[in-house]
């Protein structure tokens, strides 16, 4: 089924042109289009696809417009450990040695 007859619909087209071609058609004035669903697909996957994209080219263009700006200083892990007391000081203590205090 890879081609396919377009059926106007006079009535239910949304366009006034649309409107006079689905007129056209019916009455025998135009001949109906057809569809070659197979073909569009196939085209439609070859558009897909830029050509850049398709060299090593296009990985490089990539990579330079995504690179970072800036120097991006390296995460130093900061290991923490609590101890199990009861004392809120020491949660204190805590927040404070991660850096989130507003002291």
């Amino acid at each position: 089924m890879s081609e396919e007859e377009v059926k106007p619909n006079a009535k239910g087209s949304p366009t006034q042109d649309a409107q006079l071609a689905a007129e056209s058609i019916a009455k025998g004035e135009e001949e109906a289009p057809t569809v070659d669903m197979d073909a569009d697909y196939e085209n439609a996957q070859k558009l897909s696809v830029s050509d850049v994209d398709r060299t090593g080219t296009g990985a490089k263009a990539v990579e330079a417009a995504t690179a970072n700006k800036q120097k991006v200083s390296e995460q130093k892990e900061t290991a923490t450990q609590a101890q199990p007391t009861s004392n809120p000081n020491d949660y204190l203590d805590m927040a404070k040695d991660v850096g989130h205090s507003q002291d």
